[in-house]
């Protein structure tokens, strides 16, 4: 008979076992912190080694019963293991052990259970959760048979188990529908911002690498940080002006984690299309974290999970305020591209050099031009006003309106179809440079 689950409990026992044969080892400090963001009061950490997962329980006798006499002394009632555990083996353990057992998926969705928020968040996770579920129903109600015998007593033919299958399909199904609705609203979100030609910075990065306090930096917004994995859950969209570029749509994503359950990705699709659209990726990096270079690793795989692996991405090193006398800096690549910004987004330090980062990255080149106006087009005299393009003006006895702009060689393709006419020789300068335009200017007469 499958043992019954205790609706929940918080004295819990963490169980790490390294796999000889597993080429990629899970992380017992990252372990700790998921179970201490789960909730949970460990009491007892208990590590081994085998060469292969025993397929009955994953652990051997002699470490089952060491886990047992641990639950037994300190009353434990979860027991967590930082390994995918079978369904059977997760059975077996639960029977032995005679208290909830959960793996590292199952402790990883029920964190995103506590975080969601929004109800596109809810549906995600209720979606994962069922996912991982379905595949634990085999034989955990064999003993609820509704198949009767005798005339009067023939009911619906259907074993619990049968009920229990069928009514998550259809749920997942109910599931999947609302999320496709999620899905096209936010690709028609996404297709307005094209066509307004408005680009869009994805925060992406290794779960509390402090995206979301950089998030609140760059946008005044007031998002929930904490010192917590998973402490962001739904993404979030602003608005933000960047310097001699214009507006941009900032994204705060979901942190990765190193093998993020596959059930979650596949959930987290609708939100996670947000980064594979986006055409700028913010990787927000620890600096001040030792195994920062694993994490970018593992953050660069989820990348290529979702086909977001090919945008430009710009490297920003966060938490330098932890590494004492350390000061905020651009480092530029071959192309003399911004390529990594330092940073600390607590202090507020170093966020000017980001937004000239992001902005001379979305830009290319800048160029400096003498344009002019029709009377008519004050409503786009107005737009590139509140984008901080103008430096000089003047107004023509004719009404023609004759401005000196500085912008985005695209913003000024953008302006010519609408009406501007250039009517200067254009002088192009990287945004690094742009403060040596006037002398070029004087050169050039």
């Amino acid at each position: 008979m499958f043992f019954e689950r205790p609706d929940s409990g918080e004295v819990t026992i963490l169980v790490n076992i390294a796999i000889d044969s597993d080429s990629v080892r899970e992380d017992p400090n990252e372990f700790e912190e998921l179970a201490s963001s789960a909730g949970a009061l460990s009491v007892e950490f208990i590590s081994g080694s085998r060469k292969q997962p025993s397929p009955t329980y994953f652990v051997g006798a002699g470490k089952l019963e060491e886990i047992a006499a641990a639950v037994k002394s300190h009353g434990a009632q979860v027991v967590l293991f930082n390994h995918t555990l079978s369904p059977s083996q997760e059975r077996n353990l639960e029977k032995a052990l005679r208290c909830r057992v959960l793996d590292r998926t199952g402790l990883i969705l029920d964190i995103f259970a506590q975080r969601a928020r929004s109800h596109e968040g809810k549906l995600q996770v209720e979606l994962a959760q069922l996912k991982h579920l379905s595949s634990r129903l085999k034989r955990g109600w064999t003993h609820l048979d509704r198949q009767k015998g005798g005339i009067g007593l023939r009911g619906a033919g259907e074993k619990q188990l049968e009920l229990d299958q069928r009514m998550i399909g259809v749920r997942i199904k109910a599931l999947n529908k609302g999320l496709a609705k999620v899905r096209s609203q936010r690709n028609q979100g996404r297709r307005s911002r094209s066509r307004a030609e408005i680009p869009t910075i994805s925060i992406v990065g290794y779960t509390n690498a402090g995206k979301s306090t950089l998030f609140n930096e760059l946008t005044n917004a007031s998002t929930f940080v904490a010192d917590q994995l998973f402490a962001t859950l739904d993404s979030t969209l602003r608005r933000i002006e960047l310097p001699n570029y214009g507006s941009a749509i900032l994204a705060d994503t979901v942190g990765f984690i190193s093998r993020l359950p596959h059930q979650l990705v596949e959930a987290f699709r609708a939100t996670l299309e947000e980064t594979a659209s986006a055409s700028l990726l913010l990787h927000v990096i620890d600096y001040s974290n030792e195994e920062k270079d694993k994490f970018i690793d593992n953050v660069n795989s989820v990348l290529t999970e979702i086909d977001a692996h090919a945008i430009p991405q710009l490297q920003v090193f966060n938490k330098i305020d932890l590494l004492g006398d350390f000061e905020p800096k651009i480092e530029r690549d071959k192309f003399d591209k911004p390529s990594k910004v330092w940073i600390s987004a607590a202090e507020g330090a170093g966020i000017d050099l980001l937004r000239k980062a992001i902005a001379e990255i979305l830009a290319g080149s800048v160029v400096s031009e003498k344009i002019r106006l029709a009377p008519n087009l004050t409503r786009l005299r107005s737009q590139i006003f509140s984008k901080g393009f103008v430096e000089e003006e003047h107004i023509d006895e004719e009404g023609y309106y004759h401005l000196r702009v500085r912008l985005p060689d695209a913003e000024l393709e953008r302006l010519t179809r609408q009406g501007a006419v250039i009517e200067a020789v254009s002088l192009v300068v990287s945004s690094k440079n742009a403060e040596s335009l006037e002398v070029g200017e004087a050169l050039t007469g």
